[in-house]
């Protein structure tokens, strides 16, 4: 029972403790973990996996006349 209560204890610590850091926080925010909204992963050019998909999508129907990429309509031609 006095581990289970130590652990409890570190545990609340541990998460006042993160609580603390939010509210002290200049802007109170939480880190952008998302790859698409994160600034720093745009600057060193890593994207999401939709827009790496939709990249490759592109590539793959620029150029080709067949009648699959011509009817998706999800991807004009310019």
């Amino acid at each position: 029972m006095k581990v289970f209560l130590l652990a409890l204890a570190l545990l609340a610590l541990g998460i006042a403790g993160m609580c603390v850091s939010i509210l002290l926080r200049k802007d109170g925010k939480f880190p952008e973990y998302e790859v698409g909204s994160n600034a720093e992963m745009r600057r060193r050019g890593i994207t999401c996996y939709k827009d790496e998909d939709a990249r490759l999508q592109r590539q793959a129907c620029d150029g080709n006349d067949s009648e699959a990429c011509k009817d998706c309509g999800l991807y004009k031609k310019n």
